[in-house]
C-alpha cells in the first residue's frame, strides 16, 4: 500500500501537494502509524510560508504538521511500548523524552527539522510516540502534542498554577484554551482577552471568570489589574508576542510570571526591561514540552475527562482550505484535518 503524503519544495500554501510513495520497512524499534488526523499550529502556517525558518527548504521539500495521532499497524520485533491496535499520538520534539531540553533535540522537531504528519501513514521510533488518552478521539489526541503540552508546560510546570491564582490568556486560539481548561483543573481564577464578545462568551462557558475584549478596551492590562483590585494577575499565557509584551508586564503582580509562548504581533520590539527588574519579573519561554510531561499530561486530562475544543475538521484534501481558515483567526480553539 502506497503512502500519500503533503509536500512542498517552494513555500506559500498553493505550493502544497500530494505525492505518492511506497512504504519503506521497518529498522529496529520502529512503528508504522496509519494517520487518522492531525491539528494545525500557527508554525505549521509559518513554515510553509517561509516565515518561520526560511533555510528549511534548503536542500529538499518537506512534509508538514507538527501534531497527528493514529493506529499503531506494524511494530518491529524489538518494540515494547506499543502493540498493533495502540491509538498514539507524536510527541512534537522526538528526542526530547524527559530532563532538560538540550540543543541537540530541536533538531528533531517535525514538520520543521524533520518531515511532519500530515501523511496516511508514518514511521516513527517507538520513543517518539504516547498513548492517547482513552475518552479521546483521533481528531482530539492530534491536538494535543503542541497546544496541549505547551499549556501544560507554561502553567502547570513552569506557572505552578495553583487554586486561587488569577491567570490571564490572550486570545482563544489553540494553546490559549487549553491554558484556559489546565487553569480551570486546578483551581485557578482566569481571565480571558479576545476581539470577538462571541468568543469571550465561548470562553465563559468553557469557565473563564472574567473576560476583556481588548477593542473595547485597548488598555486591557489596566482593565486587568482592576479585575485583580490593583495587584496584578499571577501568571500572564503570552501568544502576542511584541506588541503585546509591555502589556504584560504592566498586568502582571509583583513576583509574577509572563509565559512566553507565541509571536503572533511580530518579534521586532523597543520594549524596556525596567518593570522586569522593578517587578522582579519571571519572564520564561515555553517550547512545547518532553515526553515525560505529555505522559503525566494525558493521566491529568483523563483523570478529569477534558475535552480538547476542536473549531473545525477539514478533509486531507482540503488541507490548503484548512490553513487559510487557521490564518483567517476565525478559529476558536483547534483546527484538524481528517486523514481519511
Amino acid at each position: 500500500m502506497k503512502v500519500r503524503s503533503y509536500w512542498f519544495e517552494r513555500f506559500g500554501i498553493d505550493n502544497l501537494v500530494v505525492k505518492e510513495h511506497e512504504q519503506s520497512q521497518l529498522g529496529p524499534g520502529q512503528v508504522r502509524v496509519k494517520m487518522r488526523a492531525a491539528s494545525l499550529n500557527y508554525r505549521d502556517l509559518l513554515m510553509i510560508k517561509g516565515l518561520y525558518d526560511p533555510k528549511i527548504l534548503a536542500s529538499s521539500g518537506l512534509t508538514p504538521l507538527s501534531d497527528g495521532a493514529g493506529e499503531v499497524i506494524e511494530v518491529a520485533p524489538d518494540v515494547s511500548r506499543f502493540k498493533i491496535g495502540d491509538r498514539v499520538a507524536a510527541i512534537f520534539l522526538q528526542d526530547w523524552l524527559s530532563g532538560e531540553c538540550r540543543q541537540e533535540m530541536t533538531k528533531s522537531a517535525l514538520g520543521g527539522s524533520i518531515d511532519g504528519v500530515l501523511a496516511t501513514y508514518k514511521i516513527f521510533n517507538q520513543a517518539g510516540l504516547v498513548h492517547l488518552p482513552e475518552h479521546c478521539s483521533y481528531e482530539q489526541g492530534s491536538t494535543l502534542p503542541c497546544a496541549a503540552i505547551t499549556a501544560w508546560h507554561a502553567l502547570v510546570i513552569a506557572g505552578k498554577v495553583k487554586a486561587g491564582d488569577t491567570i490571564l490568556v490572550q486570545g482563544t486560539g489553540g494553546v490559549s484554551i487549553f491554558a484556559l481548561q489546565f487553569a480551570k483543573m486546578s483551581g485557578a481564577k482566569i481571565i480571558v482577552t479576545s476581539s470577538s464578545d462571541e468568543k469571550l462568551e465561548r470562553a465563559k462557558k468553557l469557565g473563564a471568570d472574567f473576560l476583556i475584549n481588548y477593542r473595547n478596551h485597548p488598555d486591557w492590562e489596566v482593565e486587568a489589574r482592576k479585575i485583580t483590585g490593583g495587584e496584578g494577575v499571577d501568571c500572564i499565557v503570552e501568544v502576542g508576542g511584541a506588541q503585546t509584551l509591555s502589556k504584560s508586564f504592566k498586568a502582571t503582580k509583583m513576583g509574577g510570571k509572563v509565559l512566553l509562548i507565541g509571536i503572533l504581533s511580530g518579534i521586532e520590539t523597543g520594549i524596556s526591561p525596567l518593570p522586569v527588574l522593578m517587578k522582579t519579573l519571571c519572564v520564561q519561554g515555553i517550547f512545547v514540552g518532553s515526553r515525560a510531561m505529555f505522559e503525566s499530561m494525558n493521566k491529568a486530562i483523563e483523570s478529569n475527562h477534558l475535552h480538547p475544543v476542536i473549531d473545525r475538521v477539514f478533509p486531507f484534501s482540503e488541507a490548503a482550505e484548512a490553513l487559510r481558515y487557521l490564518e483567517s483567526g476565525q478559529h476558536f480553539g483547534k483546527v484538524v484535518i481528517k486523514i481519511e
